[in-house]
C-alpha cells in the first residue's frame, strides 16, 4: 500500500475523516499500484483521469483517449503546470495487511481504522511529468477540465476526478 504526500515527516498516519468524505467514518487511506498514478500530482491539484475498461467503446477510445495514445489519459489545468514540475511528492509504504479494499463498484482505495506506521522512510517520487511518461500515460494540460470531464463520465471509460473542486470555473 501507498501513500503519497508532500510531507516527507510523517511518523504516524492517524485515522481521519478526510474533509471530501462522503462518509462519517475515520480512516488511514492508501492506495495499491494500479492507482498509485492518480496521486502523481499536487495534493491540491484538480485531476481528470479516464482510461480504457471492459466495455469501452472503440468511438468512446478514439475521441477521449486518442489513436495511438495508450489506454490511460490524465488532465490538468495550464495554471497547475508549474507545480507539478516543481512540488517535491513523497511515496510512503504502508503495510498492506492493515487495510481493505474501499469503493463500490470497484474499489479505487484501502483504508485502515487503526494508526498505521510507514515500513520506512518515505522515498521522493521524482518529476511527475517523467512518471506519466515511463507509466506510458497521456499527461494532458488544459485550459479548463470540465469540457474534458463531461466528456469523459458521459463515456464508457473508467474515470476518476479528484479535487475538481480546485478546478477553474466552468466556461
Amino acid at each position: 500500500m501507498l501513500h503519497f504526500s508532500e510531507d516527507p515527516t510523517i511518523k504516524r498516519f492517524l485515522p481521519h475523516v478526510a474533509a471530501t468524505a462522503r462518509q462519517p467514518d475515520a480512516f488511514v487511506w492508501a492506495v495499491d499500484h494500479d492507482r498509485a498514478p492518480d496521486y502523481w500530482f499536487p495534493r491540491q491539484c484538480p485531476r481528470a483521469m479516464a482510461w480504457l475498461r471492459t466495455g469501452t467503446t472503440a468511438a468512446d477510445r478514439a475521441s477521449i483517449i486518442g489513436a495511438g495514445c495508450g489506454d490511460r489519459v490524465h488532465a490538468i489545468e495550464y495554471g497547475w503546470l508549474d507545480a507539478m514540475r516543481t512540488v517535491r511528492l513523497f511515496a510512503y509504504r504502508l503495510p498492506a495487511d492493515r487495510f481493505r479494499p474501499f469503493g463500490v463498484p470497484e474499489p479505487h482505495a484501502h483504508v485502515a481504522v487503526e494508526p498505521i506506521e510507514p515500513l520506512g522512510p518515505p522515498e521522493p517520487v521524482g518529476d511527475l511529468l517523467d512518471c506519466h511518461a515511463e507509466a506510458g500515460i497521456q499527461l494532458r494540460v488544459l485550459n479548463n477540465l470540465w469540457p474534458f470531464w463531461d466528456a469523459v463520465i458521459a463515456s464508457t471509460l473508467g474515470f476518476s476526478g479528484i479535487r475538481l473542486c480546485n478546478a477553474s470555473p466552468r466556461p
